[in-house]
């Protein structure tokens, strides 16, 4: 279900949605979230019902404060992926790609080092498969040895 967003100049309405959900889905108390992001209440209310735009940092301190691992629910949601950022922002799938999404630009750089300017656009589709099926692999490998040990 999606809550319902009024279009404002200047809100960004998945950005407004999800961060109305992971105020509604913090433990945390409304207040709370407003005093520890140092927004009014009205602010805070204004960015959940949509009608008041919020700054990166904003944002930021929003899905930190609500407990939600911020920099990549941040961009799952602006790169078009709003269900996903819903859905993994309060799992450890959500905390996984987090640290993903932050330590991979430096871990490729570091990995390519002067192979990084051969790198094509075209590649990106496909790399992420082989990733994902890689993480699959031994996700199900790291579980199957689990099973075998108890």
């Amino acid at each position: 279900m999606q809550m319902e967003i009024a279009e404002r100049p200047g809100v960004d309405p998945v950005l407004a949605r999800t961060l109305a959900k992971a105020i509604d889905g913090s433990s945390k108390p409304r207040r709370t979230i407003a005093r520890e992001t140092g927004l009014h209440k009205d602010a805070l209310l204004g960015v959940i019902r949509g009608t008041r735009a919020v700054t990166t940092d904003e944002a930021l301190r929003l899905f930190s404060a609500s407990g939600v691992p911020p920099k990549g629910i941040l961009a799952l949601a602006l790169a078009g992926h709003e269900d996903l950022a819903s859905e993994w922002m309060h799992q450890d799938i959500g905390r996984f790609w987090d640290e993903l999404f932050r330590a991979l630009p430096t871990t490729l750089a570091e990995a390519l080092g002067e192979d990084l300017q051969e790198i094509r656009p075209r590649w990106a589709v496909g790399t992420s498969r082989l990733v994902a099926k890689l993480l699959a692999e031994h996700v199900r490998d790291v579980i199957s040895r689990e099973f075998s040990m108890r």
